[in-house]
């Protein structure tokens, strides 16, 4: 995912990280200096879904615009050495199981 704050704030006419901050606050949403340059102009490991939803109400966006999917950026599945080709096509092991919720005794 891409982090598009800065850009959707832009489109909105809103050029400072200090103007959306104060913006926040008046909808009950503080954040600190540091943590406002961070999502200003980085790219913050995780945001709270309800900071998202004031975000979103405060440009007046939906998420969409502000977390852009990479999807081309996803490493590939690795393909697994040891695979038994038997294996592959087998069907899946069935477990038994009780039907009062116990478990089953070791074999």
């Amino acid at each position: 995912m891409r982090w598009n704050l800065r850009l959707a704030a832009a489109n909105r006419g809103i050029w400072q990280a200090s103007e959306l901050q104060r913006l926040l606050a008046e909808r009950d949403l503080v954040i600190s200096a540091g943590k406002m340059s961070h999502l200003w102009s980085g790219q913050p490991a995780s945001i709270k879904l309800a900071d998202l939803d004031v975000i979103c109400a405060v440009l007046g966006c939906q998420v969409s615009e502000l977390l852009i999917p990479e999807p081309d950026t996803v490493a590939a599945p690795k393909p697994h050495a040891e695979a038994d080709p038997a294996a592959v096509n087998a069907p899946p092991r069935v477990v038994p199981r009780r039907r009062d919720g116990r478990s089953v005794p070791p074999r």
